[in-house]
Parts: structure tokens; sequence; C-alpha cells
């Protein structure tokens, strides 16, 4: 039996998020990232969607005890998908690998109500850099979609359960990428 492998492309990328063993960099060929919100949560995540013209940078890991549950309550909100044959990645074992995913019909857009956080965007372009460089960085912001969703500047006091402490660099190179995307972040209410 090949061992199972989840397929990472948001916080699972930042290896400060979580404990999973036997993690590496990954692309995935056939997938794009885009923001979207579901009713299971207050706030708008990032989500795997099929696109072949398109490929995915991330990080593959070993599921614990070869057990999906626990993996599968952290990511809830998405369904489960076999990406085996569309991983590149640098093991040489046979392994089983997936990629969570909100499919069609099972989101919405983000709104001003359920926005996307600055801290969860920090989170993960720090994952990419420290997995990818700053070209890394640079490809998640290209290989994202849905950037005039509603952003919350909630880097101050932040919301996203997993958040992490950037440098000033680190939030400078978000801020540069998020400008030249023209976005703009909205202050939380007071």
């Amino acid at each position: 039996m090949s061992a199972p492998y989840f397929f990472g492309y948001g916080s699972l990328v930042n290896r400060k998020t979580h404990t999973y063993e036997d993690a590496h960099p990954a692309r995935l060929r056939g997938w794009r990232r885009v923001w979207r919100h579901t009713n299971l949560r207050p706030v708008a995540y990032l989500t795997a969607v099929p696109d072949t013209a398109s490929e995915i940078d991330g990080l593959i890991a070993h599921v614990p005890n070869n057990d999906w549950d626990a993996l599968d309550y952290r990511e809830r909100a998405y369904d489960r998908e076999p990406v085996c044959h569309a991983v590149t990645h640098p093991k040489t074992d046979p392994i089983n690998i997936a990629v969570y995913t909100v499919p069609h019909g099972k989101h919405g857009t983000p709104t001003e109500e359920h926005p996307v956080l600055l801290s969860y965007i920090d989170v993960v372009a720090q994952g990419y850099l420290q997995e990818f460089g700053e070209a890394g960085v640079a490809h998640f912001f290209d290989t994202t979609a849905g950037w005039s969703a509603p952003i919350l500047n909630d880097r101050a006091n932040p919301v996203y359960p997993r958040h992490q402490s950037l440098s000033s660099d680190e939030t400078g190179l978000v801020d540069d990428h998020l400008r030249a995307l023209k976005v703009s972040l909205r202050d939380p209410d007071i």
C-alpha cells in the first residue's frame, strides 16, 4: 500500500503552521489557487481549482499515522481529491497524493462580511519565501486568482489562528506584491 500524502498550497506550505513529517517542495500541474468563502468559515481562504493552463508550487507531506481524519478535520471546508499523477516531487517510493479543494457549488466569492485576512496572506507568503525564495512568492501571487477580494488588514491584531510573526522584510515583500496587484486593504472595524 502506498503511503498517503497531501499537497498543501496555502498555509500548509508554511512549516510553522503544522508538524506534518516528511515534507517536500512539490509542483501540482493542472490546478490554480483562488480565493473562496464557504459557509463553514467566517472568512475567505485559498482553494485549488482545476485549470489545465496552470501549475502551482506547494508542499507535500505525509499524513500522520496514515490516517486522514485529523487532516480532514483541519480542512473540513474542503473535499479531498486524488492528484497523484499531477504532482512532481522528490519522493522515490510510491505515494498517494491528495489535494483539498472547495468544489464548485459549495463556495462563494469573498465579501466584505467574509474577507481574506492579511494575516493569512502573510503566513502563506512566508511559507513560499522559506520554501521557494522570492521567486516562489512572486509565483504564488501570479498563480492565485481573485485578488479583487476584500482584504482585512488584521496584521496588528491577527484573526487567523495560525498567524506567524514576520520580519519587516517579509511584510514589505507581501505589501509590495499587494501594491503591484492594486489590492486595497480594509481596516478592521473598531
